[in-house]
C-alpha cells in the first residue's frame, strides 16, 4: 500500500478530529445560523432525533456511489442530508480504525470474475484478471497482518467524532465480518465494535445456514448486543421465524421496499405482529412484481411508506425507520439532493 497516502489520511483525520473537538467546545447554541463555522460541526438544523416518536435515520450505504468513502467524508454527507441518526457500514468504520486501503479496482475485478464464471473472457481480460487476482491475494495478506494488531479502542474516537457533530449510530453493518466463514474472534470484534459505536444492533443478511444464526445469537448474548437480520426478495412473513426462536438476541432488520418487490401484500400485518422483534426497517420505494420491481423515488412506487410510518407513529412502535437510497439519480440532481427529498417525504408523512 502507498505509505504516503496512508500518512496523508492519518494527518487529515487527526486534523479533522482536532478541529471538531476544539471548535465544538466554543459553539453556543443561541442561533440557527452560526457564522464562520465549518459544516461538519454540530448542525443545529438537523431533524429531531424522533419525529412524533419515530426515529427517522439513514443507512450510509446510500452514499456508496460517492468517491470519498472515508468516515470523515461520510459524516459530512450525513450532515448535508440533515440526518442525526444512522446505520453505519462496516468498511467505512474500519477504514477509520486503520483497515488497509485497496490498491486495485474491485468493480473491475468483480466484473471479470462474473465473465470468468460464464467463460466469456477475452485473452486481454484473462491477463488482466490474473494480475488483479495477484493484487487481491497481496491485499488479503496485508489485511490479515493488520487484523493481528488492530485495536478495538479506535472505534471510541469514531463514535466521539460522530456524536460531537450531533450524529448517533443506532445500527452497525459489519456484514462480511459476521458471515459464516469468520472466526469467533472476528465476530466478537465486529459486535464489540458495534457496541462501542453506540449501536443497539449489528446487521447482516439472514444466513441460509440456521446453525450460523444460532451461533450469532449466542455470541450476541455474550457481547451484550443484538443481531438484526436483513433480507431482499427472499423475505416473507415467516422468513425470520427460526432465527427468532433460536435466541432472544436475534431480531429483524426488515426491508420494506424489497418485501413489496418480492410480491408480498401483508407488510402492514407483518409489522403489527412482529414489531417487538424489529429493531430497524429499511425504507425505500419499490414497485411490486406486476409493475416491474423497479426502485422509484419515494411516493412513486408501490411500497406503503406513508401508511407504515403513520402506523409506527400512532402505535408508538420503537424500531427505527432507516432511509436507503437506491433509485437512479435523475439528471441535473445529486445523490445528496435525492436523499434529502426522500427524508422530507418521510418527515411529512410523520407530521401529517
Amino acid at each position: 500500500m502507498n505509505s504516503l497516502i496512508m500518512k496523508k489520511n492519518r494527518t487529515s483525520r487527526r486534523k479533522f478530529i482536532k478541529n471538531l473537538a476544539s471548535l465544538s467546545a466554543g459553539v453556543s447554541i443561541t442561533t440557527n445560523k452560526l457564522w464562520g463555522i465549518p459544516n461538519y460541526l454540530p448542525n443545529w438544523s438537523l431533524i429531531k432525533k424522533t419525529i412524533n416518536g419515530v426515529q427517522l435515520g439513514l443507512i450510509t450505504y446510500s452514499f456508496r456511489a460517492l468517491k470519498d468513502q472515508s468516515a470523515e467524508a461520510t459524516l459530512q454527507y450525513i450532515l448535508d442530508c440533515g440526518v442525526n441518526s444512522i446505520e453505519l457500514m462496516g468498511k467505512t468504520a474500519e477504514s477509520f480504525v486503520g483497515l488497509p486501503e485497496t490498491s486495485f479496482d474491485r468493480v473491475i475485478l468483480n466484473r471479470l470474475l462474473r465473465k470468468e464464471r460464464k467463460n466469456i473472457l477475452s485473452k486481454v481480460e484473462e491477463k488482466e484478471l490474473v494480475e488483479l487476482k495477484k493484487q487481491q491475494k497481496s491485499y488479503d495478506k496485508e489485511v490479515n497482518d493488520w487484523k493481528k494488531k488492530r485495536s478495538i479502542d479506535r472505534f471510541n474516537d469514531l463514535r466521539k467524532m460522530y456524536n460531537s457533530a450531533g450524529v448517533d449510530i443506532y445500527a452497525f453493518k459489519p456484514n462480511y465480518l459476521l458471515r459464516k466463514g469468520n472466526s469467533d474472534a472476528n465476530i466478537n470484534y465486529a459486535m464489540q465494535a458495534g457496541k462501542i459505536l453506540g449501536a443497539s444492533h449489528v446487521t447482516l443478511e439472514l444466513p441460509e445456514d440456521r446453525n450460523h444464526s444460532l451461533r450469532l445469537g449466542r455470541l450476541a448474548e455474550k457481547n451484550g448486543i443484538k443481531v438484526a437480520y436483513h433480507g431482499h426478495e427472499q423475505q416473507h412473513a415467516h422468513w425470520w421465524d427460526i432465527a427468532l426462536k433460536q435466541s432472544s438476541h436475534n431480531a429483524m432488520n426488515l426491508d420494506l421496499g424489497h418485501y413489496i418487490a418480492a410480491g408480498n401484500t401483508d407488510a402492514i400485518k407483518l409489522i403489527r405482529k412482529q414489531h417487538p422483534n424489529i429493531l430497524s426497517m429499511h425504507v425505500k420505494d419499490r414497485q411490486n412484481p406486476k409493475n416491474g420491481k423497479k426502485n422509484m423515488p419515494f411516493g412513486q412506487g408501490d411500497t406503503p411508506i406513508k401508511e407504515v410510518l403513520k402506523m409506527m407513529r400512532d402505535k408508538s412502535y420503537k424500531f427505527s425507520a432507516t432511509v436507503e437510497y437506491e433509485y437512479q439519480t435523475p439528471k441535473k440532481s445529486s445523490i445528496i439532493a435525492e436523499i434529502k427529498k426522500s427524508i422530507e417525504y418521510c418527515k411529512n408523512a410523520l407530521e401529517s
